[in-house]
C-alpha cells in the first residue's frame, strides 16, 4: 500500500502553513507513525545544508527535526533563491543547476514536475504520511499552467488537500471563499476542509464565521488554531517574517543587525532574540544603525556586491564606523564577512553583472566569487575561547588575505575560518548557526560584558515543537485528518 499524504496549502504567503506542518509532523510522529515533510518548491534565502551536501529551504529542516529524521534535498526539491527583484538561483535537490528571471522559470516549471513526483514517491517509500506544504496560494490561477506548488502538484500526485486561512491579517472569510469560487470544480473537491489559523480571543464568536465558510464552500472546518506563541522560538521560514521586525528582548548588552534587502540565514541570530541579557534590534532599511548598541552583525546576503551598495545607500556604512571608532565591536556572518574585507570580486557574474566593489576595509582580507558552491556542515571551536562550534557553510566566495593569519574558528579535521582584525574588535567568518551552539553563545556574551545565561536553544526548540504539537492536538481533528490523508 502507498503511504498516505495530506497536503496544506494556504490562502496566501505566511499563513503559517510552515509552522502547521511542523507541528503535525510532531503530533503524528507522537501518535507512533513515520512521518516526512516535502515541499515541491520554496521560495526563500533562509536555506539548510544536508548530511549529502545540498541545500533545503530552512523551514523543511525544522520539519525534519520535528518528525525526528535528518534533513533530505528530496524533503524540498526546488528551491528558488532570489538575487534581485526580478531573478532567483535555481537549487533542484541541492544543487544549483543556474539563474532565471520570473517569467523564465515559469516557462521551466514543467521540466521539474517529474523531479518534483519522484522525490515525493521516494519519501512516501520510507514513511507511513508524508505532510505536504504550498507555497503561496493555489488563488494564483494566473500562474497555474504548469504548477508544482499547488493544486498542479496536488493533482499530478493525487494528494488531498487542507486550506488555511490567517484570521489575523483580515479578510478569512473572503480569502476562503475566494479562493473557493476560482478555483476549477475538481480542485474544488480535491480540498477536503480548512484551517482557520492565528486567532486570538474567544473563539465562540467565530463559530458563525465558520458556518458562512461551510455554507458556501461546501468544505468542513477541521479546526480553529489560536496564536501560537512558540512560533518566536522556531526559526521563520523566510524574509516575510522580517515584515514586521519588532526588538527582542530589553537586557542590557545590545546587539544590531541590519536587515539587508537580499538578508539570507537570518534565523542565525534567533539565539540571541531570547538570551535574556540581550537586546536584539533588526534594523529596518530607511533607519540608522543605534548609536549606543555593543556590536553589529553585518547577515548573509544572497547577493553581496549589491547588499554592498545598498547598506551604503543606507548610510549604514557611516553608521558602522562610527560604532568602530567609539570601541564597538563588528562580526561578520558568510556575506556579512566578505563585505568587511578590502575588496568584493564578481569576475564571473555569479551573484549579478560582473564587477568588483570595494568593502568596508575592516578585515584585511579580499574576496573573490567563484565556484564551485561550498555546502557543508561544519564543527571546530572558536579561537578566542575555546568553546565549541556547529553549523554549517553555504557560500560561493574564497577569502584570503593577511588577517587570515589570526582566523576566527578552527575547525574540526584541519583547516580554519574566518579573520580577525589584530585588536580582536572586528572579525567574520563564513559559518552559520554559530549561535545555536550554547556554550559558544554564553562565552561570546561574556566577552562582550553579558553575564550570560543557561538558555539552551535546541532544548528550547525542543520544547517548542512539542507545545505547538499539544495545541494542535487539542483544537485540530487530527483524527479526521488522518482519515481524509489517502493510502
Amino acid at each position: 500500500m502507498r503511504s498516505r499524504a495530506i497536503m496544506l496549502q494556504g490562502t496566501g504567503s505566511d499563513v503559517g502553513k510552515s509552522l502547521l506542518v511542523a507541528g503535525l509532523c510532531r503530533a503524528l510522529v507522537r501518535r507512533g507513525l513515520s512521518v516526512r515533510p516535502f515541499k515541491p518548491q520554496n521560495m526563500s534565502n533562509n536555506a539548510a545544508v544536508t548530511a549529502d551536501g545540498g541545500e533545503i529551504g530552512r523551514a523543511q529542516a525544522l520539519q525534519a527535526r520535528a518528525c525526528g529524521v535528518a534533513p533530505s534535498v528530496h524533503m524540498n526539491p526546488v528551491l528558488l533563491k532570489p538575487q534581485s527583484d526580478v531573478g532567483s538561483q535555481v537549487v533542484v535537490r541541492g544543487v544549483v543547476v543556474g539563474t532565471a528571471r520570473a517569467a523564465d522559470y515559469q516557462a521551466r516549471k514543467r521540466e521539474l514536475l517529474g523531479t518534483v513526483l519522484d522525490s515525493f514517491e521516494r519519501l512516501r517509500g520510507e514513511a507511513d504520511i508524508v505532510v505536504v506544504e504550498g507555497a503561496g496560494s493555489p488563488a494564483e490561477v494566473n500562474l497555474r499552467a504548469g504548477d508544482i506548488a499547488n493544486m498542479g502538484f496536488a493533482t499530478a500526485a493525487d494528494v488531498p488537500v487542507l486550506l488555511v486561512g490567517d484570521i489575523d491579517r483580515g479578510g478569512v472569510i473572503a480569502s476562503l471563499v475566494g479562493t473557493h469560487a476560482l478555483l476549477p470544480k475538481s480542485e474544488q473537491e480535491r480540498i477536503k476542509g480548512f484551517l482557520i489559523n492565528k486567532f486570538r480571543g474567544d473563539v465562540r464568536l467565530f463559530d458563525e464565521g465558520l458556518r458562512i465558510i461551510e455554507s458556501h464552500t461546501g468544505w468542513r472546518g477541521f479546526g480553529v488554531v489560536p496564536w501560537l506563541k512558540e512560533a518566536a522560538t522556531l526559526p521563520a521560514e523566510d524574509a516575510v517574517a522580517l515584515d514586521r521586525p519588532r526588538e527582542a528582548g530589553n537586557g542590557a548588552l545590545r546587539i544590531a543587525v541590519p536587515m539587508l534587502s537580499r538578508i539570507a540565514n537570518f534565523d542565525d541570530f534567533d539565539p540571541l532574540a531570547q538570551e535574556p541579557g540581550v537586546a536584539l534590534t533588526m534594523v529596518r532599511p530607511g533607519q540608522p544603525l543605534p548609536g549606543d548598541c555593543d556590536l553589529v552583525i553585518l547577515p548573509g546576503t544572497k547577493a553581496t556586491i549589491a547588499d554592498l551598495a545598498f547598506l551604503r545607500a543606507q548610510g549604514w556604512d557611516i553608521d558602522l564606523m562610527a560604532h568602530w571608532r567609539r570601541g564597538g565591536r563588528v562580526l561578520g556572518i558568510c556575506g556579512g564577512y566578505q563585505m568587511l574585507g578590502r575588496r568584493i570580486a564578481d569576475p564571473d557574474g555569479i551573484e549579478g553583472p560582473p564587477g568588483e566593489a570595494a568593502g568596508l576595509g575592516l578585515l584585511d582580507v579580499e574576496t573573490v566569487l567563484k565556484g564551485p558552491k561550498v555546502l557543508e556542515e561544519a564543527r571546530g571551536t572558536e579561537r578566542r575561547t575555546g568553546a565549541a562550534v556547529a553549523g554549517y557553510e553555504m557560500h560561493m566566495g574564497r577569502t584570503e588575505g593577511a588577517d587570515r593569519a589570526r582566523p576566527m574558528l578552527e575547525l574540526t579535521g584541519g583547516g580554519t575560518d574566518g579573520a580577525e582584525s589584530a585588536d580582536g574588535r572586528v572579525a567574520g567568518c563564513y559559518l552559520h548557526g554559530l549561535f545555536t551552539a550554547d556554550g559558544f553563545r554564553s562565552a561570546y556574551l561574556r566577552r562582550l560584558g553579558s553575564a550570560g545565561s543557561d538558555l539552551g536553544y535546541g532544548v528550547a526548540v525542543e520544547r517548542a515543537l512539542d507545545a505547538v504539537a499539544d495545541r494542535l492536538e487539542s483544537v485540530v481533528d487530527v483524527d479526521g485528518l488522518l482519515t481524509v490523508a489517502q493510502g
